[in-house]
């Protein structure tokens, strides 16, 4: 294996846990805020970003393919859409990441602006950095969910 194979495979890997985290996501759970009236702390906030965080048109830019590639996102409008949306997402990025090959290591160059001289790589790194992080961060929110007694919560 090469650095882009092991990188796509641990994207691959990160979004089947948060796949399998998410089976039988309600759009209760989905729509929920912990924190009254702020929808950024939501899993619907969450899964909309990764979603956006894999298929924005930057990356196909910035990584040396065409733009008009990328998928069109669009905020989901429920939580089975939210999941299906960050699995196609996944999987195009995957797809666009392993294109590299022998090029991962060239620079994003000038249409990267400050982040010129990183490896495509890295980017590419950056990118799955986010899917992880925010997909723990949507674990987190559902079991807040659950554990709360106005959600039927029995403990």
């Amino acid at each position: 294996m090469n650095a882009v194979e092991d990188v796509a495979g641990l994207l691959e890997y990160a979004s089947t846990r948060l796949q399998d985290r998410m089976a039988g996501l309600t759009d209760a759970e989905w729509a929920w805020q912990p924190v009254a009236g702020d929808a950024l702390v939501t899993i619907c906030w969450r899964l909309d970003h990764i979603a956006e965080a894999l298929g924005e048109g930057r990356n196909w830019e910035w990584l040396g393919a065409d733009p008009s590639d990328a998928p069109t996102l669009a905020p989901a409008a429920s939580a089975d859409a939210a999941v299906a949306t960050v699995a196609d997402a996944t999987a195009r990025f995957a797809a666009l990441a392993r294109g590299l090959g022998a090029d991962s290591a060239e620079p994003l160059g000038a249409v990267a602006g400050p982040y010129g001289e990183d490896s495509r790589l890295s980017f590419v790194l950056h990118v799955v950095d986010e899917v992880v992080h925010h997909a723990a961060e949507a674990a987190l929110i559902r079991d807040l969910y659950a554990a709360d007694p106005r959600n039927g919560f029995d403990a």
